[in-house]
């Protein structure tokens, strides 16, 4: 079973820059499609972006151009550069794998805060 372990988070100030990682246990790590998810309180979970195990990236529109989805499969280790931080994109991130029977697994997340 992968199991998954973000890190990263912290408090920012706006306009400023936080990279978050998704260590992923397993061998199969590149074989998986990986996406960050973030939960802002009282909020339903919503994607952030995406990245297949061919490297095809999809974001959500409020994060274009300002986040960048990544992996390192030698590491077995996923990445979300986040830029231009805003308060709003304060939340829980999380990291989600999805394997090729559909089967996903996700991180415990990690607090992100953006302060004014």
């Amino acid at each position: 079973q992968v199991q998954l372990v973000e890190s990263g988070g912290g408090l920012v100030q706006a306009g400023g820059s936080l990279r978050l990682s998704c260590a992923a246990s397993g061998s199969t790590f590149s074989t998986k499609t990986i996406a960050w998810y973030r939960q802002a309180a009282g909020k339903q979970r919503a994607l952030v972006a995406v990245i297949t195990s061919g490297g095809r990236t999809t974001y959500a529109d409020s994060v274009k151009g300002r986040f960048a989805i990544s992996r390192d499969n030698a590491k077995n280790t996923a990445y979300l550069q986040m830029n231009s931080l805003k308060p709003e994109d304060t939340a829980v991130y999380y990291c989600k794998s999805t394997s090729y029977l559909m089967v996903d697994v996700w991180g415990q997340g990690t607090q992100v805060t953006v302060s004014s």
